[in-house]
């Protein structure tokens, strides 16, 4: 599943999920948490339940509410059957939560007559201090995880300081964060997603904070609007040079089979460079 653009629309509300599964977002998460009043969780819940089995869209994801709440277990009954691609995990406290939720999904995608660990997880790990901290545990845990993805806002909000300085760069702890996100993913073999820009209106500010991300190392950056999706696609898709020149490493190692190092245009290229040039390819296949 391609991960550029995830397009968060609030599970109960049909107008926007239809609208967003019309989008070009890469992918669309079906909100159970933050979006949805907690007088709307059941009717959400049912909603996004029903409309699961006749989707044919790919990159389907529905984000349940957290461990410990009382919507957990009963999200997770509900939605299964209908066998989204994949369900976002808010509030990824460690290791545990993440084996919990695995253990969960392979109960009830047997009771299903789903293959087993046929449904992704997108755990959110850092919306807690106390969950950045337990991000390098969770690689190993990661059965199941498409990616690993960064929200500031709730981070920032358990810190006690706002998300972003003026200048629109990240306070010390969150940048922290971020980067671990980073490391972790690289660490379990997995993408990292980063932060919704939180104005739709600035279409500027996002673009400039979603090439910053994709230079880091980001695959995809969740949005929060429709009006996100272009911009953010334009970020995290190679440009033409970058994949002219990955073609050209393949193929320079294609024409050495065995070889660990050749000449390219003066600058001798190595295995790490091979890595990267398959992972501009594969972000660049549309």
């Amino acid at each position: 599943m391609r991960l550029r653009s995830p397009l968060f629309a609030p599970g109960d509300s049909e107008r926007k999920v239809r609208k967003a599964l019309a989008s070009v977002a890469d992918a669309v998460i079906l909100d159970l948490e933050d979006s949805v009043a907690m007088s709307a969780k059941d009717a959400a819940r049912a909603m996004t339940a029903a409309m699961l089995p006749g989707l044919d869209r790919p990159g389907v994801i529905v984000r349940i509410n957290p461990p410990g709440t009382d919507w957990y277990l009963p999200d997770l009954a509900a939605i299964v059957p209908g066998r989204p691609q994949a369900v976002m995990l808010p509030k990824c406290g460690g290791a545990e939560d993440l084996l919990a939720l695995d253990h969960h999904l392979e109960a009830l995608e047997a009771a299903a007559g789903h293959p087993r660990g046929s449904i992704g997880v997108l755990p959110i790990v850092t919306e807690t201090a106390a969950a950045a901290l337990n991000l390098p545990t969770m690689a190993g845990a990661a059965r199941r995880v498409l990616a690993f993805c960064f929200g500031a806002e709730d981070l920032s909000a358990d810190l006690g300081i706002a998300p972003r300085r003026e200048d629109g760069s990240y306070p010390a702890p969150v940048a922290h964060a971020r980067a671990t996100v980073l490391l972790a993913a690289g660490a379990a073999g997995v993408p990292a997603i980063d932060t919704p820009w939180p104005d739709p209106r600035d279409t500027t500010g996002l673009a400039r904070e979603a090439a910053e991300a994709a230079a880091d190392g980001f695959a995809g950056k969740l949005c929060i609007h429709p009006d996100q999706i272009a911009p953010v696609n334009a970020a995290f898709t190679p440009d033409p040079a970058r994949l002219a020149w990955a073609r050209r490493v393949l193929e320079g190692f294609a024409a050495q089979p065995g070889a660990g190092v050749f000449a390219l245009d003066g600058k001798m290229i190595d295995r790490p460079h091979l890595r990267l040039a398959e992972r501009l390819l594969a972000a660049g296949d549309s």
